[in-house]
């Protein structure tokens, strides 16, 4: 990993960057920090938090991010909503800590208007809104939630676990879905190369009455599609053939880009104006839907260019959002998009692919 950037980097920065990620893990090992916040400081640079304001982070994962803001500024709000139980718990163990400053939220961010008129907040009454988009650290460390090529378990990959017990898991979908399509589920969602080949090979599986319901099941049958292929990522170590269906499927069972969508709008809905957005994204994907809202560029179902009837149980588009994407207002707060610098990268290697955008409502 370390000799990835040796040529992008000088022999005096190389030596930080070991001895900076040697404190990390042993902090991380000592604390037991179950995921690490990606461009923290880059994060509260642009949502510039000052005291009296209320913050609300869309994603609060393990809190990282919040917690930096509790840190840095004092007499502050902060709204932590999360769709996953698992980190609604982290988030009202920090409340324990900040009570009169930390209001913990379960709920998608289609759920979020109901979530915030519970708590009398109103619309153009929030001062800034944060975005960390995509799985976190502890949901891929957890087996039996169906996330990880690398971890056996069941293959769910509900982010909400069973709190929607109507939702399709992706052993539904893997079992339901017709062939076609797969094919576009792991093509669209998954940008994978390989898609027919995939769609096919599971298509097949039922056919021979051989169901796919752990996550090995799945990583053998990709694998014995891809056999020729040997994938890089973007620090140059191997990259498994199977993750970009596990992507592709994730995507689909939590209609995240949807959801990504409607988040947007509602983070505009409800900021003052003047009031800031930071959107921090790790694929090509969420970072269109981000793009395209931040420039004013938004076109009907940009967020599922392929509506299926499996995803309708969770669908959040509607007509009556197409005068709030009419009347979306940003000033972008940089000229070029924030990536993460080496250092990060090499402490921290689930931010290579991390893109932040940040920008300030203006109407």
């Amino acid at each position: 990993m370390l000799g990835a950037i040796r040529g992008t980097c000088s022999i005096s920065s190389f030596i930080q960057i070991v001895k900076k990620l040697s404190t990390a893990v042993e902090k991380c090992v000592e604390e037991r920090v179950p995921h690490i916040p990606v461009m923290v400081t880059e994060a509260l640079t642009y949502l510039n938090p000052e005291r009296d304001q209320v913050i609300l982070d869309m994603t609060f994962g393990a809190g990282g991010h919040s917690r930096r803001i509790l840190e840095a500024v004092g007499n502050i709000k902060l709204l932590a909503l999360d769709r996953d139980p698992t980190a609604f718990e982290y988030a009202q163990k920090l409340a324990e800590e900040y009570p009169l400053q930390v209001t913990p939220l379960l709920g998608r961010f289609s759920e979020l208007p109901s979530l915030l008129k519970a708590h009398n907040i109103k619309q153009n009454t929030i001062d800034g809104v944060l975005f960390d988009f995509g799985c976190s650290s502890m949901q891929f460390d957890e087996g039996e939630r169906g996330f990880s090529v690398s971890k056996n378990g069941p293959l769910d990959m509900r982010m909400d676990k069973d709190r929607n017990p109507d939702a399709p898991t992706a052993r539904d979908v893997l079992a339901k879905a017709s062939e076609e399509d797969l094919y576009k589920i792991i093509k669209y969602y998954g940008e994978e190369k390989q898609a027919r080949k995939i769609a096919r090979a599971i298509a097949d599986a039922r056919y021979l009455f051989k169901s796919l319901s752990t996550t090995e099941e799945l990583v053998d049958l990709v694998e014995s599609v891809c056999t020729s292929d040997y994938r890089l990522d973007k620090l140059q170590r191997h990259s498994h053939v199977a993750t970009k269906t596990f992507q592709a499927l994730r995507i689909f069972v939590n209609n995240e880009l949807n959801e990504i969508n409607y988040g947007l709008i509602l983070a505009h809905r409800y900021l003052k104006i003047g009031g800031r957005l930071v959107a921090i994204t790790f694929h090509s994907l969420e970072d269109t839907i981000v793009k395209r809202h931040l420039s004013g560029n938004v076109i009907e179902n940009v967020a599922n260019p392929m509506p299926l009837k499996y995803s309708s149980h969770m669908t959040v588009a509607s007509s009556e959002l197409l005068q709030d994407l009419m009347d979306m207002n940003w000033k972008m707060l940089h000229k070029h998009v924030i990536v993460p610098g080496c250092e990060e990268v090499e402490v921290n290697p689930r931010s290579r692919s991390a893109k932040l955008r940040a920008a300030v409502k203006v109407k």
